[in-house]
């Protein structure tokens, strides 16, 4: 519980709450509902191929982990280094996210709001460590997930129901094709075709997958799991809260238009709803929740980069001490609030962009480490470098309009393609030492504690429902997104039966595609690594 709590929580921010729902309410919301969910997926294969590996080092933070896996000082601080980057810029949105609400809700000034904000997670942080921040992640998740559920419920009810909405919505559209799976594109959209938008989104989903697999403030929660049994339910009962959260949030991001479509900015959305179409304690509920998310993000964005700070770059672990930690921790954080005075809030965008530096950085280090015999420590270290420049640098030259890139070369495929192309130019010209080679051989050694048929059985019983989410989800779309979808749009058959010409049918069957098979993959993996009965290799015979 305390594990999905933290996973959950940390990723969901006002990122989703204020930027993802204000991008559907702009006019995506089709394709953020109908889309099956590619980034969620990361959970389960980066605990399968790198969660339940990270676990059975100790490691202290997930660079160490990187540092002890390459026996390279130099690769634990490059790590380091873009935790404290990335994850700085991650907080300074979150903090930014909450004065935003705090603002709009109070009589405090912007820059007051920052400040309170700032105080509010950095004191508990400070007091109560990386086991605090998971107690209150979870306690936050509680509060923002059943506010959520309530807010949802509450609004479907007032518009007649999810058909009657969405067949309203598309009837109206407010945006143009805000429920059509492409969203809004064309002139004055960032898509000229439905094919841009579809080779962008994918890009991004699959991005963020990667995130979700080894980025610090997911991954890092495994080191704290009784076992590797826990690592693997907890992130596919994850999968499944985060799926069902967005579908929601994503669903009234859109659905707010029925009541009002120009709410500016768009990123308010949530709050003018919470604040006028629901009774005040409801109203008052979700935004509590809201900020409590954007306070739990902001909690475990600090923690793990002052820690990161303490233990990968100023120091080593010998030399840390309770208050030396804590000192560079409020360091961090005053350096982010000062950042936060002059950076312009954009939420959805920065959010984009700084998840995507992850899973170009860390991404092909992090598999590889795991599962590569051949990559050397110089390898892993310049994988991290040009990864995270080869994201940043073509992302910022676009952001300054000089130049336009295409959407198939997004930043974060460059900087995926420059770390990889490092890692296997310089690992092909050095080589890898022995106690690199023990140590990750070591690491292919399932626990024999972790070898038992009960754990299993309990542990099997996460796949099964992923296998039967992909079975299920399709006909639930079709009936209550993708029907009152083509009655809104006039596309159904004149006898009231799908129009399978239309490609909303056909997308609505990607969560079979997707988890179905991901599922069974899972299953089989765990049948095999954890099952008493199944002989598996020692390091020796690996």
């Amino acid at each position: 519980m305390l594990i999905v709590g933290t996973l959950v929580a940390s990723v969901f921010s006002t990122s989703i709450f204020l930027g993802e729902a204000g991008f559907t309410y702009d006019g995506w919301m089709g394709p953020y509902i109908l889309l099956p969910g590619i980034a969620v997926a990361g959970y389960v294969y980066g605990a399968l191929l790198f969660g339940t590996f990270l676990r059975r080092s100790r490691a202290t933070t997930v660079a160490d982990f990187l540092g002890q896996r390459f026996q390279s000082r130099r690769v634990q601080q490059a790590a380091g280094a873009t935790i404290i980057l990335g994850l700085g810029g991650y907080l300074l949105v979150v903090t930014q996210g909450a004065a935003i609400l705090l603002a709009d809700l109070t009589a405090l000034t912007y820059t007051q709001a920052l400040v309170a904000a700032w105080l509010s997670y950095t004191l508990f942080t400070l007091y109560a460590g990386s086991r605090g921040v998971i107690i209150t992640d979870t306690l936050m998740f509680g509060l923002f997930g059943v506010a959520t559920v309530i807010f949802f419920i509450v609004i479907l009810q007032d518009l007649g129901g999810a058909t009657t909405a969405v067949e309203t919505l598309t009837r109206e559209q407010p945006k143009p094709d805000i429920t059509a799976w492409h969203g809004t594109i064309g002139e004055g959209s960032e898509w000229a075709t439905a094919l841009d938008f579809l080779i962008w989104v994918l890009i991004i989903d699959m991005c963020w997958g990667v995130v979700y697999a080894v980025s610090p403030w997911q991954a890092s929660r495994h080191l704290m799991a009784r076992n590797e049994h826990v690592v693997l339910r907890s992130a596919i009962y994850a999968c499944f809260a985060v799926i069902f959260m967005q579908l929601m949030i994503y669903g009234l991001g859109g659905l707010i238009n029925l009541y009002n479509s120009d709410i500016t900015p768009s990123e308010t959305v949530i709050i003018w709803a919470a604040k006028t179409q629901v009774p005040q304690i409801l109203g008052a509920l979700l935004l509590a929740g809201i900020l409590a998310a954007a306070l739990s993000s902001a909690s475990t964005f600090l923690s793990l980069v002052g820690f990161s700070v303490s233990n990968d770059i100023t120091s080593t672990p010998r030399e840390l001490t309770v208050n030396k930690t804590r000192a560079l921790v409020l360091l961090t954080g005053l350096v982010v609030l000062v950042a936060t005075f002059w950076v312009p809030p954009n939420v959805f965008w920065i959010m984009l962009f700084i998840g995507t530096v992850f899973a170009s950085s860390w991404g092909p280090v992090g598999f590889m480490s795991i599962w590569s015999d051949r990559i050397t420590a110089d390898g892993a270290f310049w994988g991290i470098v040009f990864g995270f420049f080869g994201n940043v640098i073509p992302a910022a030259v676009q952001t300054l309009g000089l130049i336009d890139l295409p959407v198939y070369l997004d930043p974060a495929i460059l900087g995926a393609v420059a770390s990889i192309a490092a890692i296997l130019i310089v690992s092909r010209r050095g080589t890898v030492s022995d106690s690199e080679r023990r140590y990750r051989l070591q690491l292919l050694e399932t626990p024999a504690e972790d070898r038992d048929a009960r754990k299993v059985r309990t542990t099997l019983i996460a796949p099964v429902l992923l296998v039967i989410y992909g079975l299920v989800m399709p006909g639930l779309l079709l009936y209550w997104y993708v029907v009152p979808y083509q009655r809104g749009a006039g596309t159904l058959l004149p006898d009231g039966s799908l129009n399978w010409g239309q490609a909303e049918v056909w997308v609505a069957f990607g969560p079979g595609i997707l988890f179905v098979p991901l599922g069974v993959i899972s299953a089989i993996v765990i049948w095999r690594r954890y099952s008493p009965a199944v002989e598996v290799p020692t390091a020796a015979g690996a």
